[in-house]
């Protein structure tokens, strides 16, 4: 069983106060997770539109042929590892800054890291990993064990819908 944390729970100050409770506050772990991904993924979908049509030679990312183990390299070993990663980040940051700069930062952090393999994937990535650190940080108090696993869920969710698109256009 995983021991509670001992930090105290966050009180996001605006303009995080404007994001869903269930991603602020830690009460129902499927909540937070279903209106995490719906944070996530519709404002990502319309900020990948928007950059697509503004930037057309940015480049997106090129994930080669879809096949199924893409799709679980992208659905489910990406999330793993990229949470593992952004919680240790975090557990750091907030050492250093209050959380929601430590969030700011992780989000520009992925941001970056993700404009390191395509250009304009940073331009989209960075709001589903400002909802991914605020989750960890709100869930932590929690658990752990709770934020690790409601991030990773998240973002396997996030991956998940363009992945099975791609191997449906595939076929």
């Amino acid at each position: 069983m995983l021991a509670r944390s001992t930090t105290q729970p966050v009180d996001w100050p605006k303009p995080f106060s404007y994001l869903p409770r269930p991603v602020r506050v830690p009460d129902r772990a499927w909540q937070s997770i279903l209106v995490g991904w719906l944070t996530t993924f519709v404002p990502s979908v319309a900020i990948g539109a928007i950059v697509t049509k503004l930037l057309p030679g940015a480049g997106l990312p090129d994930l080669g042929p879809a096949n199924w183990l893409v799709a679980v390299l992208v659905v489910v070993v990406s999330p793993a590892i990229e949470t593992l990663i952004m919680a240790g980040v975090l557990e750091l940051l907030v050492r250093l800054v209050p959380p929601p700069v430590a969030v700011v930062m992780s989000a520009i952090g992925w941001g970056v890291a993700h404009s390191l393999a395509a250009p304009a994937w940073g331009l989209v990535i960075w709001w589903p990993f400002l909802i991914f650190s605020t989750l960890y940080l709100s869930w932590r108090s929690r658990s752990v064990g709770a934020a690790l696993a409601i991030v990773a869920t998240t973002h396997a969710l996030q991956n998940a819908l363009p992945m099975f698109a791609m191997l449906l256009a595939a076929k």
